[in-house]
Order: structure tokens, then C-alpha cells, then sequence
């Protein structure tokens, strides 16, 4: 018995270095293996040697991604290339990654899961690099012909246009969302999609119910045809007959607004050859004398809007400068106009 021991020793030393050896050869022999069950980006490559891996690699993602990424706004369309975008896969370092998750762990239990069926549960990240600033000089190209100024409402007073331009919207660019969905298409390699430029409204600072709104009253002067316009919210209500100033005494033209406003006003009479005995004195607005009659509405410079009993006058070159209206014409131009409110004289 004693005899067999060695014996029996040497036969299990044997054995297990032949074991050894086998697992050994075994696992050397699949060194250049891809484990099953690996996946590199979402791709299996288990099973394969790194040249096939790579391969694989190649078809599946790097020939999709060399695709043009497409981008449709404002009627135009846009593209960035692969070339452009500078896109690249680190395939050979992704494989590596790959082979080295595989050879994790010692030879016996490489050796008992790939004789077994067994798999490495792994999906090593497929390290894409493209260009930051492609894409940024994209997103400036298609906001370059998408966006559009917004239009503010005008009326341009001093030149004596009342009717308005109108308002218009804008749009902007949404740039940062396009600059996430082209990052999201450079590393899509299933079906290339058209890319939407989106935008949103910009709208004016200035639009017609706001200068409605400024200019509740206008009133616009025509001298040589002796009229005088009101205009309520920027439209046209009624025309006027008037007297304007004769001639060496003209009513000044321009652009003003109504300064003051009184009712029955007395007449501060201006120090002027014209006022003779008169000049310098106030004339009650109660005295019959008194040429200014019913409404003042002070315009420049001593010159403004008045009721007149002359009304012979009307359309006519006659007063000192001021305009003149008939006297139920003038009270009811007076409830219409605040004071602020535009007048332009031609």
C-alpha cells in the first residue's frame, strides 16, 4: 500500500499538470478571441479576432456616419459632410477595449465559460470625436438665412404721413436645438433624417394698436388748400375749413403739438407793428373785440387753433398767423384734441 502512494501521487500530479497544460494551450489558443457576448457601441463583435471586429466596426458604424447630415429652414437647404465635420472612430482603441474585457479573470474561468457557453455580459462605448466647430459654423449659416428682424410700426409725422407701416414678426433661430439634433444625426448610423431648422417668433416692440394708442389725435395742416385734417388712431374723421396766416405773417410749418387749450381765452395781443394801439395789452376773452373767439389750442410761438366770427376769412390767407375755424367747428375740433396731440403744417 505504502509502495502505491507515490505512485498514486505522481499519477494525479500528472494529471493535473496535463490539465494545466490543456487549459493553458486552450486559453492561448483564443487569445485572439473576442469573448461572446461582448458588444462594442451596441454591436456584437463576440466571436470574432480583432481584424474582424474591426471590420464589422467599420461597416456598421463609420460608413453610415461618413453620410451627410441634411438641414432644411426658410425654404433653403443645408449640409454638413462627414469630411467637414471631421468624424472619427477610434475602432483600433474600441477592439482593444474589447480583447482586454475579454481576457478578464484567469485561464480556468476563461477556459470553463467558453466550454460551457458561457458570456461576458460588456458593451465597451465606440469613442466618436467630430468637430465642435463645423457644427457651430452650420448653426451660424442657417441662422445667417433664417432669422429675420422684426418690424416695428411707424408713422413718420415729420413728414407729414399719417398712414402707418405696418408691423411685421420676426424669427429666430432655436440655434441650440439645432445644434443638439445635428450632434445627435452625426452619431446616428441607422437612417439619415432631414433636419428641421426650427425657429421661434420674435415679436415687434412697436405694433399698430401701439401707435393707435400714442396718437389718439393727429391733425394735419394743408395751408395751400386751406384744410386742416383730423385724424383719430391714425385714420382720417374730418376735413376743415380754414384762414391761415397772410402773407409776411405766414403760419409756421412743421411739425408741433397742442401746448395748451382754453376756453374762451382772453387775447394776450403780441407787441407787433400789426397790433397798433393794441400791443402789449390783454383783451378779455368776455369782450366782443376780442378776435379769438370760443377755443384756443396753442400750437408755437404765440401761433394756434381758433374760432374766428370772420367767416368770409375762411379759405383764405388772412389771419396773423394763426389758423382760423369757423366757430361750431372749432369747439368741436376742441373735445377731440389732447394736448401732446400731433400737428403738422405743409
Amino acid at each position: 500500500m505504502r509502495t502505491r502512494l507515490p505512485l498514486i501521487a505522481a499519477l494525479l500530479v500528472g494529471l493535473l499538470l496535463a490539465g494545466a497544460g490543456a487549459v493553458y494551450g486552450y486559453d492561448r489558443s483564443r487569445a485572439d478571441v473576442i469573448a461572446d457576448g461582448v458588444r462594442v457601441g451596441g454591436i456584437d463583435v463576440g466571436g470574432l479576432t480583432p481584424a474582424e471586429a474591426r471590420l464589422k466596426l467599420r461597416r456598421a458604424v463609420l460608413d453610415p456616419l461618413n453620410r451627410p447630415v441634411r438641414v432644411r429652414g426658410a425654404g433653403r437647404r443645408f449640409r454638413l459632410t462627414a469630411a467637414r465635420a471631421r468624424i472619427a472612430i477610434d475602432v483600433d482603441g474600441s477592439v482593444a477595449a474589447a480583447l482586454g474585457r475579454s481576457r478578464e479573470g484567469n485561464a480556468l474561468g476563461r477556459t470553463v465559460r467558453a466550454l460551457s457557453g458561457g458570456t461576458v455580459s460588456a458593451d465597451v462605448p465606440l469613442d466618436v470625436h467630430y468637430s465642435h466647430r463645423a457644427i457651430r459654423r452650420l448653426v451660424k449659416r442657417v441662422g445667417a438665412a433664417v432669422d429675420r428682424d422684426a418690424v416695428d410700426a411707424a408713422v413718420d409725422l415729420e413728414h407729414g404721413s399719417v398712414a402707418p407701416t405696418p408691423s411685421h414678426e420676426g424669427r429666430k433661430l432655436r440655434a441650440r436645438r439645432l445644434a443638439r439634433e445635428l450632434r445627435l444625426q452625426l452619431l446616428n448610423t441607422g437612417a439619415r433624417t432631414l433636419v428641421r431648422a426650427h425657429t421661434r417668433v420674435v415679436k415687434p416692440a412697436v405694433t399698430l394698436a401701439d401707435l393707435e394708442k400714442k396718437y389718439p389725435a393727429v391733425i394735419v395742416v394743408n395751408r395751400s388748400a386751406f384744410q386742416l385734417t383730423l385724424y383719430k388712431n391714425l385714420a382720417p374723421v374730418k376735413t376743415y375749413g380754414i384762414a391761415v396766416g397772410q402773407v409776411g405773417l405766414e403760419t409756421p410749418a412743421g411739425l408741433y403739438n397742442i401746448q395748451n387749450k382754453a376756453v374762451d381765452p382772453d387775447w394776450h395781443v403780441p407787441n407787433s407793428a400789426w397790433a397798433g394801439d393794441l400791443a402789449g395789452t390783454v383783451v378779455p376773452g368776455t369782450d366782443p373785440s376780442n378776435p379769438i373767439k370760443a377755443r384756443w389750442m396753442g400750437i408755437y410761438a404765440g401761433a394756434g387753433i381758433h374760432g374766428t366770427d370772420a367767416d368770409s376769412s375762411i379759405g383764405t390767407a388772412a389771419s396773423h398767423g394763426c389758423i382760423r375755424m369757423r366757430i361750431p367747428e372749432v369747439i368741436e375740433l376742441y373735445d377731440q384734441v389732447p394736448i401732446g396731440a400731433p400737428v403738422y403744417i405743409s
